[in-house]
């Protein structure tokens, strides 16, 4: 299919109905034009023989006068005739008398004497002979004088023909110079919009490609600016997206890379010599650690990939937060035992029932716990607290670690997925991501506060209580 440009529809669309109405006003002026002008030169000559008939009249009333006369001196002594010709025509249809002495041809057409004798009055606009153009008014006189049928009056249309030109030649250059100005400011205007989005276009098969790295530059503020300044963001969040992508990958294969090499190790050490019951009980130990490091890894990567399709659920039942939350403790009181870490459990007696699913919600308390362990250095302190905000009518469960802490430009980006803020640190980045994920699920919030680096970090867990 043939490519049709921006440009190419506008000039079609726009500007050839453009040009077109340009083209009919144009016409309509000049129509309106030439109208004016011989219908001023038509009622002028009308007026002008209605004038020489009114003397006739008077004369023909006068039985003294000499009708012939008063005829020939009124076409010798005519005031206009070097402008227009004064003709008196006898009852045989014959131009007699003129006032320019000249007689005109016996056969001269004379379409207004014949449309006068018919009915008092008329008008003829057509060329001479020679080719002159000319206008006639013939007006009826027999009733004055039975020698004469009629007077006409004949006036050369040149330079009327020539304003008329002039005006349709200024007409023409105004219409010229209108279109020009549209054609100039169009296709300005449809180049401000094309070459943007060439650009764009360009920059587009270049993202399509992997290379986020180049920018779209526009100076305007009009919707194709907003337009460029959401590409460039968009490529901004994409190329983020790609390294963190990347940043992910490295620190996924890392993270499986270790415990694979330890479970591999311990496994090749057993199997050649099983050693003593000490090393046998290590190596499986080591084997069977990692390997829940592993499980849980390919867990956090599943769930991810159901919540990306959209398959992720939840089995909602009313649950018993405070025991979810005791169990993720448990879990983990031996853990930061061994690393140093001490945990301190603020347990209330009691917190109302929340609806949502139990096995979700303790893989948050597990991964918010596990966080802040693993983000705390030997003789720090993982104090867990847990109330109800009877106002507000929700269950709060916050987590405070005397960790490394967040910088304060990373904490917008600590949920977002396959960000890691501390690379020194294992993990797959996308826990958070994830718990975020099924708190939000449950109608309720996850905030995560940092004074800053080396300061700690508090997760806060907003979740609605069971009212009924």
């Amino acid at each position: 299919m043939a490519k049709k440009s921006i440009t190419k529809r506008w000039i079609i669309n726009n500007l050839g109905v453009i040009i077109l109405a340009l083209l009919v006003i144009a016409m309509a002026i000049i129509y309106a034009i030439q109208t004016y002008f011989y219908s001023s030169a038509k009622q002028y000559l009308i007026s002008k023989i209605n004038a020489v008939t009114s003397v006739l009249s008077i004369h023909s009333q006068d039985s003294a006068a000499n009708f012939s006369t008063e005829m020939r001196n009124m076409l010798e002594t005519f005031n206009e005739k070097d402008k227009i010709e004064l003709m008196a025509i006898n009852s045989k249809g014959r131009v007699v008398l003129t006032s320019s002495g000249f007689s005109p041809d016996a056969d001269l057409l004379m379409p207004d004497y014949e449309e006068a004798m018919e009915s008092g009055e008329g008008t003829y606009i057509g060329k001479m002979p020679g080719g002159e153009k000319i206008l006639a008014v013939s007006v009826p006189i027999s009733s004055m004088n039975s020698e004469y049928s009629s007077v006409r009056m004949v006036t050369s249309l040149t330079e009327i023909d020539n304003a008329i030109k002039n005006y349709t030649i200024a007409v023409a250059i105004v219409v010229l110079v209108i279109i020009a100005i549209v054609i100039s400011t169009g296709l300005y205007f449809a180049g401000s919009i094309v070459k943007p989005i060439r650009q764009i276009s360009g920059i587009a098969r270049k993202f399509a490609m992997g290379d986020f790295s180049v920018r779209i530059s526009s100076n305007s503020s009009d919707e194709i600016g907003e337009l460029c300044t959401a590409i460039n963001h968009m490529a901004d969040e994409l190329s983020n997206a790609e390294n963190m992508k990347n940043e992910f990958i490295s620190s996924v294969s890392h993270e499986l890379r270790t415990p694979l090499t330890a479970i591999k190790g311990w496994a090749e050490t057993l199997m050649i010599d099983g050693g003593s019951p000490d090393t046998m009980k290590k190596g499986v130990s080591v084997i069977v650690n990692e390997t829940e490091r592993l499980s849980q890894m390919v867990e956090e990567l599943l769930d991810f990939s159901r919540m990306q399709s959209g398959h992720f659920t939840l089995q909602n039942a009313n649950m018993d937060i405070l025991a979810e939350l005791g169990d993720a403790v448990l879990i983990y009181s031996d853990k930061a035992k061994r690393e140093g870490i001490g945990i301190i459990y603020n347990e209330p007696d009691m917190l109302p029932f929340v609806f949502g699913d139990k096995n979700r919600i303790r893989q948050v308390f597990i991964n918010i716990i596990d966080n802040a362990i693993k983000y705390s250095s030997s003789g720090g302190t993982v104090t867990i607290n847990a109330y109800e905000d009877e106002k507000e009518k929700k269950v709060v469960v916050s987590v405070t670690d005397t960790g490394c802490g967040i910088k304060p430009a990373d904490l917008a980006k600590v949920k977002t997925k396959f960000f890691k803020a501390n690379h020194t640190r294992r993990g797959s980045g996308i826990g958070l991501a994830v718990a975020d994920e099924i708190i939000a699920m449950h109608k309720g919030t996850m905030d995560i506060t940092s004074a800053g680096e080396g300061l700690g970090t508090t997760v806060t867990i907003v979740l609605p209580a069971k009212t009924s």
